[in-house]
């Protein structure tokens, strides 16, 4: 792969369409773009780069609309490959309106090949193809125009190497018999790229204080980051410029009845109170006269004794089995997945054991180890 790709400026709907005529029996394609979110909720979309074997094209999202040619090819039969895809794939909904599929995230692949779950891309091409790129762009301006020498280049390298990677990986997950882990796992990925309602009523699960919080407190809560999720949408806002999280949590620990209240809360600030006051106080006030059996569940201590030590046997399982197949234990489960795993032991309920090959790997060991504590 050379290190000084073809490079094509794409500026025009028909320049796009051609693109998508030129890379139309390609059977992989590798993706990035750049973009800019420090003031906003979606991502602005400053270039989509792509690449299939020969050119790499940069396309301007500032001046040309994603067109139905090139949507058709996000969703068409290639393999997509991506790089740390999570907020690409933000960047594509946004833009196209669709994700592409099928998606490899390379990053994913090489957690299943190694122990570094988070391999950066320069990293990663040094390591299969020998080739080390240039960091001097990272941070650069993308939405300024003209683009100088530098950013296309450092544009283009970000995908012109990715199918290089791809062809080493894919070898190396066959002989290993892992293919279908990545493919499975990335599947979920845009699975969970996707936004919904439901996802937004999830969202005060990430708070790792929960357990602190009593019912009617966790209820007050999630109904607030259920509103913020909204509000930032609709404002095209980040989340803490609407309320930082941990002011959400902090009126969920005092739970105010009034402004004065409200005003006594630590991180609450007189103008938050103008815009939101209101709002918030009648979250909290839901909240208060919520039925307890409609109130969500207390978490539990993660500092308790019984949890500690469920806990430390599920860690012992999945390390065992992580050092087996060689990679990161937090490849195979994750904290909060092994935390809902004691608590529903505790409470005498149905585990949430894991789906696809992780339980069919970790399922029943899991089960096992938990079985001790009953």
């Amino acid at each position: 792969m050379p290190v000084s790709p073809d490079i094509r400026w794409i500026d025009t709907p028909d320049a796009l369409d051609a693109v998508c005529q030129a890379l139309d029996d390609a059977s992989v394609l590798a993706l990035d773009t750049e973009f800019f979110r420090e003031k906003s909720f979606f991502p602005v979309p400053a270039l989509i780069q792509v690449c299939g074997g020969g050119s790499a094209y940069l396309i301007d999202p500032l001046a040309v609309d994603c067109t139905d040619a090139f949507r058709r090819l996000l969703t068409g039969s290639a393999i997509k490959l991506l790089h740390a895809s999570s907020e690409d794939l933000e960047v594509f909904e946004h833009w196209a309106g669709v994700l592409p599929t099928p998606l490899v995230d390379t990053q994913v692949a090489q957690s299943l090949l190694g122990e570094d779950a988070a391999i950066g891309y320069q990293r990663l091409v040094e390591h299969w193809v020998g080739q080390t790129l240039p960091k001097d762009e990272t941070r650069s301006n993308w939405l300024e125009r003209p683009l100088s020498d530098a950013q296309l280049s450092y544009a283009a390298m970000d995908v012109v190497f990715l199918l290089e990677v791809w062809q080493h990986q894919q070898e190396a997950l066959s002989r290993l018999g892992r293919l279908e882990w990545v493919m499975a796992d990335c599947a979920e990925l845009v699975a969970q790229s996707q936004r919904t309602e439901e996802g937004d009523g999830q969202w005060y699960l990430r708070q790792r204080q929960l357990w602190r919080l009593k019912p009617q407190q966790v209820e007050a809560y999630r109904l607030m980051t259920i509103w913020r999720e909204g509000e930032a949408r609709e404002r095209n806002l980040p989340r803490g410029w609407v309320v930082h999280d941990r002011v959400l949590y902090a009126i969920a620990e005092r739970m105010p009845e009034n402004r004065f209240e409200l005003a006594d809360v630590e991180g609450v600030k007189p103008t938050l109170i103008k815009r939101e006051g209101d709002v918030l106080l009648a979250m909290v006030k839901q909240a208060r006269h919520t039925e307890l059996a409609d109130l969500p569940t207390a978490s539990l201590s993660p500092s308790l004794p019984p949890f500690k030590k469920r806990m430390k046997a599920l860690k012992q399982v999945v390390n065992a089995e992580s050092e087996s197949l060689g990679v990161a234990a937090e490849v195979l489960l994750r904290r909060r997945e092994m935390e809902a795993l004691v608590t529903a032991n505790m409470r005498a309920e149905p585990l949430p054991l894991l789906k696809g090959w992780r339980g069919e790997l970790l399922n029943q060991k899991l089960d096992a180890a938990l079985n001790g504590f009953k």
